[in-house]
């Protein structure tokens, strides 16, 4: 079977360790746990590899966030893979930081790469695994937080909670959503 893993972040070095850009360490953590590496393509960098009887098309789409939809879509279509076989690794301000959720479904909570996805595939029946990066800022200063970067103590955590989140993906792509949800979140 094969699946689309998708990291969402921003392309560009200022946005490289943000908090937004949490799906693309995702992403890169298991490319390196398969052991391949990204390649430029059309509307983001791509990587192929197998977890087991799994083929994994892993994908940081180059749209930016708010375009993420566009990348999806593209990627869905070529490699022919249905949108339950879809998961998308994306930010939650809503979760404490750390905290780890495998939802099959949900709204965008607000979240702009969520939305465009939803616009572009004409649902939010699509799984997603949302990495909690907290909701620790003023009033007002969502973006300057979501855009900043993660505390030296959340950094030093990172490690270990993005093998946790390579373990969820393998789980996903394996066993499927019902059990690697019960057995995760």
């Amino acid at each position: 079977m094969k699946y689309l893993i998708v990291g969402l972040g921003n392309i560009g070095a200022e946005y490289e360790a943000t908090r937004h850009n949490i799906g693309f360490r995702i992403a890169d953590a298991l490319a390196a746990r398969m052991g391949v590496r990204f390649e430029t393509k059309r509307y983001g960098a791509v990587a192929t590899g197998r977890i087991k009887s799994a083929q994994l098309v892993l994908l940081k789409p180059s749209t930016y966030m708010n375009l993420s939809g566009e990348a999806v879509r593209y990627w869905m279509s070529t490699e022919k893979i249905p949108i339950e076989r879809v998961l998308v690794l994306v930010d939650d301000l809503a979760l404490p930081f750390g905290t780890l959720r495998l939802k099959g479904k949900g709204s965008d909570a607000g979240h702009n790469g969520l939305k465009n996805i939803a616009q572009l595939l004409g649902s939010q029946s699509y799984p997603r695994l949302r990495f909690g990066i907290g909701n620790d800022f003023p009033q007002g200063a969502q973006i300057d937080y979501v855009l900043g970067h993660f505390s030296r103590e959340e950094e030093e955590g990172l490690p270990e909670l993005l093998e946790r989140c390579c373990d969820i993906t393998a789980a996903f792509c394996l066993e499927g959503i019902g059990p690697t949800m019960n057995r995760y979140n």
